[in-house]
């Protein structure tokens, strides 16, 4: 049986595409409109995965420069190969303690990562420390507990079959991907004019088969899961899923994702 975060796997950039990253652009787009930060500002992407966020503020926010940083070379792979943009650096670093020195960036933002992280508060204040003055510190991470439905249906099945696997659960393991408790984050790290969003996209899978094949990726904790389990108890797990899904007469399953996005200001000069 897989322990908590210890045997999560979160380095392969195609598997985590397949699975969740397909919903990850989308969801950057409607944060960065919330954010408005002016054109020609500097930007850092923490925890960039495989660079969807960096895309994004490519895209919409017209950056002079964006910087992203992630602890996974396999994402960082992903994300140089995808992003070819002269205005785009990519390191190798850690959350707790970027590697870049203070007060550099208009816009500090991390997308579906904070999560992960194994102390949310240092990181912050990590990412307060990088931003300039009256800068921008923004974040945002699926609702686990009740807006992602794609992994909420997952986990309500394999916790039917198998009680053990609530410790799993990103719903019950991250409370910290919720309104108050991301609020009170930004107000403790010192940051002002802090507000809570939600953001929804939808999520529509063609048949089941789309649904179903990412999950044996390997890659996070619901595909972790699936590959810990010996064949017959994944062949009733599918079986299960297949009978509680929500499936139009087409085939097609249609759900939606949602993320809470929090955004404060650091203390102008």
């Amino acid at each position: 049986m897989l322990s908590p975060m210890a045997d999560e796997v979160w380095a392969v950039g195609e598997a985590y595409e397949a699975y969740v990253g397909r919903w990850s652009a989308p969801v950057a787009r409607r944060f960065l409109r919330l954010l408005d930060v002016p054109a020609g500002r500097r930007w850092l992407d923490v925890g960039c995965g495989t660079g969807a966020l960096t895309t994004a503020v490519l895209e919409v926010a017209q950056p002079v420069e964006v910087v992203g940083v992630d602890p996974s070379e396999g994402f960082l792979a992903t994300a140089k190969h995808r992003v070819a943009d002269p205005r785009t650096a990519f390191h190798v670093g850690d959350a707790r303690s970027l590697p870049l020195p203070d007060d550099t960036f208009d816009a500090v933002v991390s997308g579906l990562a904070l999560n992960f992280v194994p102390d949310p508060v240092r990181a912050l204040a990590e990412c307060t420390r990088v931003a300039a003055p009256g800068g921008v510190v923004a974040a945002y991470v699926w609702d686990y507990a009740e807006g992602m439905a794609t992994t909420r249906h997952f986990w309500d099945a394999a916790t039917a079959l198998d009680p053990a696997a609530t410790t799993l659960d990103e719903g019950r393991r991250f409370p910290i991907c919720r309104p108050e408790p991301l609020r009170a984050l930004w107000h403790d790290a010192g940051l002002g004019s802090v507000r809570v969003d939600a953001l929804e996209v939808p999520t529509v899978f063609a048949d089941f088969d789309d649904f179903w094949r990412p999950f044996l990726g390997g890659q996070g904790p619901a595909p972790g899961y699936t590959a810990s389990l010996p064949e017959d108890r994944r062949r009733a797990l599918r079986d299960l899923l297949r009978t509680r899904l929500p499936t139009d007469p087409d085939g097609s399953i249609r759900l939606a994702a949602r993320a809470w996005a929090v955004r404060g200001v650091t203390s102008p000069v």
